[in-house]
């Protein structure tokens, strides 16, 4: 059983088909786009544990996963625990899940890690502020695709940024943490531990569209990282002792990490699951390794053939998020010719002329993606730096 039911978790179907299983999605919205190509759909909540356990009682699934769906991953783990499924355990699942959790257990177990709170009330955070090491980031402790998500640089600001981080918290509850100036290009992609083994560390490049009207949502990577491979080694390191003292089983993670202007490295998130933006497609085409397949096996308690380990990249990748910067009614995606010629290997436009496009507020309004390859590690970084010449969304108004 597959929770959600966005594109991202097509590969994850594709890879079970591949396997000979029968592939059941599940979740609240019925004409989401992996319903049809999964075997049979169910209608349910995905944060609704005891209703997922109940339907997957009946269905007497031989394993779940919430693949690149952030919401489902809690459940996933309880479900799995319940049943007897290969799971890693459900509080450690719980931890990583939940930043304000996630943040007290890094701290207790002696990682660097930025100073944060959580609160629940805005006015709680207001009357607090005097003690916040400005500038903060404001977000909920439990969504994912940098929905809902502020820096604020004043205790003017705080109050805004707090409802707004609200409105996208299932919990109801917000963090207010230390905004880590990051020393050169943080890294966000996946990676796969092995009965708790980090056999597949993976670190990249992580770019921002600064014209965005948020501008802390992700658009662009570039495989190999550009970090430098000692604060590599350590933060693998540490996302080791992190899956250890967490005891974690065999799955896939999708994993942000930084390098701070302090020159200590920090785990800003470790979630056991896929990341979106199609990272570990990406990381196959790169790598060669195949941690989509993997991460089913995993779910189902299948043996994992062929060792993974540590990519090696053929070449120098990278990837655009397709988006708008405007509110408006998409015509045509345009892409400098030479550019496509030379570095564009493939285009996954998601929507066709005569949609609506929204501004990039979050993960959730990108349109498609670009994979590039280039010979050089700069060549990319020019692309990246130069996307909005070489690749534009273009739209007309509602």
């Amino acid at each position: 059983m597959l929770l959600g039911g966005s594109r991202y978790l097509l590969p994850a179907i594709e890879a079970a088909h591949k396997l000979g299983v029968y592939v059941i999605t599940a979740d609240y919205l019925p004409n989401n786009i992996a319903h049809r190509y999964a075997d049979e759909y169910r209608n349910v909540s995905i944060v609704d544990r005891e209703c997922v356990l109940d339907l997957a009682k009946s269905l007497q699934v031989d394993g779940i996963m919430s693949y690149a769906t952030d919401p489902g991953v809690v459940t996933a783990a309880y479900v799995a625990e319940k049943l007897g499924l290969p799971t890693s355990p459900y509080e450690s699942v719980s931890i990583l899940q939940n930043k304000g959790k996630f943040r007290r257990f890094l701290r207790d177990n002696g990682f660097n890690v930025p100073w944060s709170k959580c609160f629940v009330r805005p006015e709680d955070a207001v009357r607090e502020a005097g003690d916040m090491p400005w500038p903060v980031i404001v977000k909920p402790v439990d969504s994912a695709g940098s929905k809902g998500v502020t820096r604020v640089d004043d205790a003017e600001g705080l109050e805004g940024a707090a409802r707004y981080a609200l409105e996208h918290s299932f919990s109801n509850e917000f963090i207010v943490e230390e905004f880590i100036e990051q020393q050169g290009f943080a890294s966000d992609t996946d990676s796969f531990s092995l009965n708790g083994k980090l056999v597949f560390a993976s670190f990249n490049d992580q770019w921002f569209d600064k014209r965005a009207v948020n501008p802390y949502t992700p658009a662009g990577f570039i495989w190999p990282s550009s970090m430098a491979a000692q604060v590599q080694r350590e933060l693998r390191a540490e996302l080791q002792r992190l899956m250890s003292l967490l005891h974690m089983g065999t799955t896939i993670y999708n994993i942000e990490a930084r390098q701070g202007k302090n020159g200590k490295p920090y785990i800003m998130e470790c979630s056991p699951r896929a990341g979106g933006n199609r990272l570990a497609e990406v990381l196959r085409l790169a790598s060669g390794q195949d941690i989509i397949t993997a991460s089913v096996k995993a779910a189902l308690g299948l043996p994992i053939d062929g060792p993974l380990t540590d990519p090696i990249y053929s070449g120098h990748w990278g990837e655009v998020i397709l988006h708008s910067n405007v509110d408006g009614i998409f015509e045509a995606l345009d892409i400098d010719e030479e550019f496509r010629r030379s570095s564009v290997r493939q285009i996954d436009l998601w929507i066709r002329p005569g949609d609506e496009v929204h501004r990039f507020t979050g993960a959730n309004e990108t349109i498609g993606t670009l994979v590039l390859c280039c010979q050089t590690h700069d060549a990319l970084r020019h692309a990246l730096a130069s996307v909005h010449e070489l690749v534009r969304v273009r739209t007309r108004e509602r």
